[in-house]
C-alpha cells in the first residue's frame, strides 16, 4: 500500500511543477492547435538592410562635381542617407546627405577637395555601403 501513496505523491509532485513552471515552447506547440507558425520560425529575423554605393568617375580635379548612387535592400522609401569620408582613422560624415526614392535608390552630388586618395561610403537606415575610392587630383 505503501507503493501506491508514493506513486501518487510523484504524480502530484510533477503536476504541481508543470503548472508552476508554465507551459514549456513544446508544450505550447502540442497545446494550441491554432499555432500562427512552427515553433523554429519565430527565430528567424528580418533581413538586414544593405546599401551599395558607386561613384560615376573614378578621378576628378579638386571640387570638381560627380554623382555617388546606389540602391538600398530591405529599407523603408525615405531613408535618409548620408556621404561619409575617411579622414586618417575615422570615417566623418559630408554635409551631403539625400533620401532614397521610391524605387529603393538613390542619387547625390558630390564636390571633395582634399587631394589624393579618398575612401567614401554611405551609411543610413542601419546599413554601410562598401567602400568606394575616388582619386582627386
Amino acid at each position: 500500500m505503501n507503493r501506491w501513496k508514493l506513486t501518487y505523491v510523484s504524480v502530484a509532485g510533477i503536476a504541481a511543477v508543470a503548472v508552476l513552471t508554465g507551459p514549456t515552447a513544446t508544450g505550447a506547440a502540442a497545446v494550441s492547435p491554432h499555432a500562427p507558425h512552427a515553433p523554429g520560425a519565430a527565430a528567424t529575423a528580418a533581413p538586414r538592410p544593405t546599401l551599395t554605393a558607386k561613384a560615376t568617375v573614378s578621378s576628378v580635379r579638386a571640387w570638381q562635381q560627380f554623382r555617388m548612387y546606389g540602391v538600398s535592400h530591405h529599407m523603408r522609401t525615405g531613408t535618409r542617407v548620408t556621404l561619409q569620408q575617411k579622414q586618417g582613422k575615422r570615417w566623418v560624415s559630408l554635409p551631403a546627405s539625400v533620401n532614397t526614392t521610391r524605387s529603393a535608390t538613390y542619387n547625390m552630388r558630390v564636390k571633395l577637395g582634399l587631394k589624393g586618395r579618398n575612401a567614401l561610403r554611405i551609411v543610413g537606415g542601419g546599413a554601410i555601403s562598401p567602400v568606394v575610392n575616388v582619386t582627386v587630383r
